[in-house]
């Protein structure tokens, strides 16, 4: 990789580029694609078990020689909280009501945390994908360790300094930067503590100087001008999610697809009343709803968001799915993956060639 960090060069890379997992989005197929074309392909194996990662995992390896990422939550364990979750079933039925459908009678869990679940690791530890990360925090030292044991690449994502040093401190190779621009779950560690709300351009520039890591600027980057700038940030990639939702390789819904090409793309929110945590969406009915009552913790709230998605789907309404993007969506792209990474290559050197004319 060009301008690349010693923590890349076994990976050959040829533009300095991470397609963001993306849970839900990020296929086996949209990772091989990225990885073939000379960037970083990755997906995204919060959002299932071990078998259904592995699965995932052997489908990728099959579809690209090269190397790809794969990605954990590493969220707290939630509490459970039958008197906030019965409250908050109760804000969501009049919404419910709208489609001839009343709130399940009880929420759970529907993500295992990586922290709590052995038999991911033990799946990983067989399988070594070439890179790992996570997201939400970090998980023990001994999975860690054992993780490094069979030469995976570490990376995790950090929304402060404070949540980088403790990735330094981790033994992670790299972190990802990610600004409140992204779209998607923001990754702070502690979603109860306060959120300084750093933009992609300040902390990438902030934990390039004081983490003491290679640096993967994510957040509203969708072009090659924005590969550039985060590279003369200091960052020894970018990562981007939203420029890919709208590749045929991607599971986005025709839905989320039109969403992402029209207006709602002016206007993303950061809010926590899907999940339970504090994720950026393209504006629909759902981001737009204002409870009353504060959502159930991470992933609980979850299981009810998406069981008035289904019951809002079935009778043709659309406003209350999930279509995370981040605030550059008015820029995404609709190409095969392949001539998506190939434009966004040429754009790159494009912008660098100016900048070392500029400057030379």
């Amino acid at each position: 990789m060009t301008g690349g960090a010693a923590m890349f060069d076994a990976f050959d890379l040829s533009v300095p580029l991470i397609q963001a997992p993306m849970a839900g989005v990020s296929t086996p197929a949209l990772a091989a694609a990225v990885s073939n074309a000379g960037a970083m392909g990755s997906i995204g194996i919060g959002a299932t078990d071990a078998a259904g990662a592995a699965t995932m995992i052997d489908a990728t390896r099959s579809a690209t020689p090269c190397a790809f990422n794969v990605n954990l939550f590493v969220h707290s364990s939630p509490k459970p909280d039958r008197a906030r979750e019965a409250a908050w079933l109760a804000a969501l039925a009049p919404l419910f009501a709208e489609f001839g459908a009343v709130p399940p009678p009880a929420i759970r869990p529907i993500y295992r945390s990586f922290g709590d679940d052995a038999d991911m690791l033990a799946m990983l530890l067989d399988r070594a994908p070439p890179v790992v990360s996570f997201h939400f925090g970090l998980p023990p030292a001994e999975a860690v360790a054992a993780l490094r044991g069979r030469g995976i690449t570490l990376l995790a994502t950090a929304t402060s300094l404070a949540e980088a040093r403790q990735v330094a401190a981790a033994g992670i190779d790299g972190v990802v930067a990610q600004g409140i621009e992204a779209g998607g779950h923001r990754g702070i560690f502690d979603p109860t503590s306060p959120d300084d709300a750093l933009g992609t351009i300040a902390l990438t520039r902030l934990l390039a100087r004081e983490a003491g890591l290679p640096v993967i600027a994510a957040g509203g980057i969708m072009d090659g001008a924005g590969i550039a700038a985060a590279l003369a940030l200091g960052a020894v990639a970018a990562q981007l999610g939203t420029a890919f939702v709208a590749c045929p390789e991607s599971a986005a819904s025709d839905a989320y697809r039109g969403a992402l090409a029209g207006p709602a793309a002016d206007h993303t929110r950061l809010t926590a009343t899907i999940s339970g945590r504090p994720a950026r969406a393209l504006a629909n009915r759902f981001t737009a709803f204002a409870p009353t009552v504060p959502p159930p913790e991470y992933p609980i709230a979850y299981d009810a968001a998406k069981a008035l998605d289904a019951a809002a789907r079935a009778y043709g309404d659309y406003g209350y799915g999930a279509q995370w993007a981040g605030q550059g969506a008015p820029l995404a792209r609709a190409m095969p993956a392949a001539a998506l990474v190939a434009t966004l290559a040429a754009e790159w050197r494009a912008a660098a060639r100016h900048c070392a004319a500029s400057t030379g």
